[in-house]
């Protein structure tokens, strides 16, 4: 038998691999693992286990946990019971991370020895048995923290053991280890060891500049993060290198007009490996990028770190071009009279030189044929110039300078508010903050200085206002850096007119814009491009877009101006002209670019129906929410979609009723699965009694929600042979759903049957990929699993192509669950947890992963991931019912039964508002274990039993209603009494409880 913890756990017999479920089993292997040989106490397994939520019989706990074990690594007896505790019966090496242990210390002890040639071959040995994250399955406890941490500390003295002996071997390739040390340096920065060894590989290259340089970038790092100098020994070999240097023009001390900085620098390591690479190519380099970015700061710490001299030229102060050579001569520090840019030139050729232009904006023509005439004069300077827009010489190259990323943005936000608060403490707010400003450095520090006079909620409300908040910047700073205003109103006065009405224009778009969208507000290609070279408008891809701050400014001046109206109505009729063109293609087997487009322009297409409605623009609203609709099923925006149609109703009135009418099917159609049908009833009237499809659709959910399904089904009969094949799809789900409503569960099954050949005939994905999730259900409550699956499967891969709708592949994974597929499942609910970008879904997800936790007997670890869902996060009727149904089964494994009792309580006057019969099936079953915990076996069995006429079968393989199934068994008549209620019988039990 062979333990591995070094990577995802792995226990081999026999060359199989013995699977070992819960976190709990997992933790307890892996401790008697690391110590294979040994006794460990009763106590220090129970402690290990346990650390925070100890249970009230730690001991039964953990003898039931041993008894699992023996279990699982039958039919070999290595799990013995000693006085004081339990030993693995196994030797050491059997065990990758013992073995591991032994081996470095073989390693570091012949490194110690000179046995340089052992070392290595012992340390690779060890090395080569790291298999990723050590103790993954158990990091959370804090046994697998404890040693995990211990382990990588291991691993990465061993990687420094192993450079270190192969120092002077000459079969080793040294690029690619000063490679991996860099490598290794990015991710332990302050790790002083590593810079040693580069330091000495690098020498050992013949790489003196970048040794001398990688000395000066830890220096950096260990004043700013620790606030010391490099050891000694590190010291020496820089010392050291530096001699063997000294005769060398790029080694030599560099003359500089640099001022050493008073804050600290975060972030932009990206940006200056960018910097370096583009000078390798280039003698001219221009940092581009709004006002406010960091260019400066980036620049000078750039410059700073460089063996060349450095003259920093500031040019905001000069306005007039003719002066630009003389402001360059008095930064090198040249008095007397005569041709300036010759003695300019003649002073910058004595040596290798880094000449940084700062400003260059204004003054831009004026710098371009400076540093043009420079350049070539003087073939060993360098230039640095920043700016907002690039200088247009040949050969230059530009290196944008973006936004800092989220988690250097929060780091300087911290370090400038504890420079004003110094007992400031991180909040969650201060990502918030981060955000609304663009990640632009100098919002960031306008913002943090306010913490001085008020609170950081105070702040987060003003950010509303951000110009008139943020204007309290440095005194000695330049005028156009004291207040954001200002730094935005000078790229503004940069502009030519033609250009500032369209950058106001451009404002208009809430989401960015592509080219077409641009012309149609009057914005011309021409001007459009001019903004993105101006730093005003960011382009990706094919769409432009601009920051907050300057979108707010440029929405001011829109207004300011008297076009934000007519701005607003050309958006509108653009957005709304969109809309209605991909609305058909939704229903086809060309969405996915429709959808994709239309999910680009979501925040625009929500603007144009918001000044629809603000405007009174009847005509306008009702369309865009006719032809959005679909759209937002698709993407599984429920309730929200709910929430925009609501405001289309109070205009209904003025518009075309076919308008009408696509709108309240869509409106209809997203309440469904948002479970607030109830709650439309009263807002949408009855639909004109046409002989229309659509009307006959808004008929039959307007039955559904009364619970009239016979009236609904006969508005959907004259409809079902519809030519159009997504529209006989939609029309046979409808049935499906009537027929679910009203129990008859046989002819469910064939009205979706008959949707899911309708929407394959369409190739319409979404509708066909959620047809295929209902006759799956139906599949496994008639006892057909496999095929279930089969269908389970090409939902998912619907539903990926969609852009894997993760609310989508919750309810796909909780569909496995039904049909007994765990280990799909479970794995399918963490990807979400791991992947998706909605807390709403992440969320869901939890939930479902806190029900098969607490499905394993794994207690804690269900109430961790019900802690760690957002209830907050969960909209729609369904997904609130699924979170009370789970805190109810946990309080009732618990043994909280007064606590079970109130979520169930909730759920069930919850669910008076919603004909989901499988999700009432399922608060059924949990109402059923919380009777049969009560002691009300009688009530248990017949609950069973009217989750199964709930649902039209039994549903065996569901964890929850096998063990039930088991434990009730006894009570036989009672189960068949529920089984044989008619479907609003048993939801008239459920409802009692």
């Amino acid at each position: 038998m062979h333990i591995g913890v070094l990577g995802p756990l792995r226990v081999v017999v026999d060359g199989r691999n013995v699977p070992v479920g819960g976190v709990r089993l997992r933790a307890l292997l892996v401790t008697l693992a690391l110590n294979a040989g040994e006794t460990v106490t009763s106590r220090a397994l129970i402690d290990a286990l346990w650390p925070d939520d100890m249970p009230d019989h730690p001991n039964s706990a953990l003898h039931s946990l041993i008894s699992r074990l023996r279990r699982t690594l039958r039919p070999y007896d290595v799990l013995g019971s000693e006085p004081a505790g339990y030993r693995l019966r196994l030797p050491a090496d059997a065990v990758d991370a013992v073995r591991f242990e032994r081996l470095t210390t073989e390693g570091r002890r012949a490194l110690r020895d000179g046995a340089r040639g052992l070392a290595a071959d012992r340390l690779s040995e060890a090395l080569r048995l790291w298999r990723g994250e050590p103790l993954a399955e158990v990091a959370e406890l804090a046994c697998g923290t404890a040693a995990s941490v211990r382990l990588r500390e291991r691993w990465l003295d061993a990687t420094e053991d192993l450079f270190e002996a192969q120092l002077d071997d000459a079969g080793v390739d040294r690029s690619a280890t000063i490679a991996e040390l860099e490598r290794l340096i990015a991710a332990h920065p302050l790790r002083e060891r590593l810079r040693l060894l580069l330091l000495t590989a690098l020498e050992a290259d013949g790489r003196q500049v970048e040794a001398l340089a990688a000395y000066q970038d830890y220096r950096t790092v260990a004043a700013e993060e620790l606030g010391v100098e490099p050891g000694a020994e590190l010291r020496g070999l820089h010392l050291r290198i530096l001699r063997d240097g000294a005769g060398s023009e790029s080694t030599r001390s560099a003359r500089s007009n640099l001022r050493a900085p008073l804050t600290s620098y975060v972030g932009r390591e990206s940006e200056q490996r960018h910097l370096r690479e583009r000078f390798g190519a280039s003698r001219l380099v221009t940092l581009v990028g709004p006002g406010g970015v960091g260019k400066t700061r980036l620049a000078t710490t750039f410059a700073a770190d460089l063996p060349d001299a450095v003259c920093l030229v500031e040019l905001a102060p000069v306005h007039s071009p003719e002066d630009v050579p003389h402001a360059v001569a008095s930064a090198l520090g040249l008095r007397s009279p005569g041709d300036v840019l010759s003695r300019v030139a003649e002073t910058l050729s004595a040596r290798d030189t880094l000449l940084v232009l700062d400003g260059c904006e204004h003054l831009a023509e004026a710098v371009a044929r400076l540093a043009e005439e420079l350049l070539g004069r003087c073939p060993a300077l360098r230039v640095l110039a920043t700016g907002r827009e690039s200088l247009g010489i040949t050969a230059e190259a530009l290196c944008p300078v973006p936004p800092l990323e989220p988690g250097p943005a929060v780091q300087l936000f911290v370090d400038r508010a504890r420079a004003v608060r110094p007992d400031f403490a991180r909040t969650e707010a201060v990502a918030r903050i981060c955000e609304r400003l663009d990640g632009l450095p100098l919002a960031i520090e306008l913002a943090a200085a306010r913490l001085r006079s008020m609170p950081i909620e105070t702040l987060t409300e003003a950010l509303d206002d951000r110009f008139r908040l943020l204007s309290g910047g440095s005194r000695t700073a330049p005028p156009r850096h004291r207040t954001l205003r200002s730094v935005v109103a000078w790229s503004w006065e940069l502009l030519s007119e033609s250009e500032r009405v369209a950058a106001e224009l451009t404002a208009v778009f809430q989401s960015g814009c592509t080219v077409d969208s641009a012309e149609r507000v009057g914005v011309t290609r021409e001007a459009l491009y001019a903004l993105v070279d101006k730093s005003l408008v960011i382009v990706d891809g094919c769409r432009y877009r601009m920051l907050d701050t300057i979108l707010e400014y440029g929405r001011e001046r829109l207004s300011e101006t008297g076009r934000l109206h007519s701005a607003r109505v050309a958006h509108a009729a653009c957005f709304l002209e969109l809309a209605e063109r991909a609305e058909p293609e939704l229903r086809g087997a060309g969405q996915l670019p429709w959808i994709a487009r239309l999910t680009a322009e979501h925040d625009n297409l929500l603007a144009a129906l918001r000044f629809a409605g603000d405007t009174g623009d009847a005509d306008t609203a009702v369309r865009l929410g006719a032809a959005l609709g679909m759209f937002w099923t698709v993407r599984g925006e429920h309730a929200g979609s709910v929430r925009h149609l609501a405001t289309v109703w109070g205009l209904a009135e003025g518009a075309a009723e076919r308008d009408r009418l696509r709108a309240t099917a869509g409106y209809l159609l997203n309440a469904v699965f948002a479970g607030e049908l109830a709650d439309v009833r009263t807002v949408v009237g009855p639909p004109p009694h046409t002989h229309d499809p659509t009307a006959a659709f808004v008929r039959a959910l307007l039955a559904l929600g009364t619970e009239e399904a016979e009236v609904g089904l006969s508005a959907l009969e004259p409809h079902l042979g519809h030519p159009d094949a997504w529209t006989r799809g939609m029309l046979w789900f409808a049935c499906s759903l009537l027929h679910g409503a009203a129990g008859a569960t046989r002819e469910g099954r064939r009205s979706i049957a008959q949707a899911v050949t309708a929407f394959r005939e369409a190739g319409e994905r979404w509708a066909l990929s959620i047809a295929l999730m209902s006759l799956a259900s139906a599949r496994i409550t008639a006892g057909d699993a496999a095929e279930a699956c089969r269908m389970l499967t090409e939902a998912e891969r619907l539903a990926e192509d969609l852009g894997a709708h993760d609310g989508q592949r919750v309810w796909l994974a909780m569909v496995r669950v039904h049909a007994g597929d765990i280990t799909v499942a479970h794995a399918e609910l963490r990807e979400v947890v791991r992947q998706a970008h909605s807390t709403h879904q992440v969320a869901l997800a939890r939930v479902v992963l806190a029900d098969l936790a607490r499905q394993d007997d794994d207690l804690a670890e269900a109430e961790r991931q019900l802690a760690l869902a957002d209830r907050g996060s969960l909209i729609d009727t369904p997904e609130r019912l699924l979170y009370l149904g789970c805190a109810g089964h946990l309080a009732t494994a618990t043994g909280e039964l007064d606590v079970a009792a109130r979520h169930l309580d909730t759920a069930r006057h919850l669910a008076a508002t919603m004909p989901d019969m499988p999700m009432l099936a399922h608060l059924a079953v949990a109402l059923a274990d919380l009777r049969h915990r009560q002691g009300d076996a009688y009530a248990a069995a017949e609950l069973l039993g009217a989750a199964h006429a709930l649902r039209g079968g039994p549903n065996p393989h569901h964890p929850d209603v096998a063990r039930l199934l088991g434990e009730l068994h006894a009570h036989t008549a009672a189960y068949e009494r529920g089984r044989a209620l008619k479907p609003g019988r048993a939801l008239a039990r459920v409802q009692l409880g």
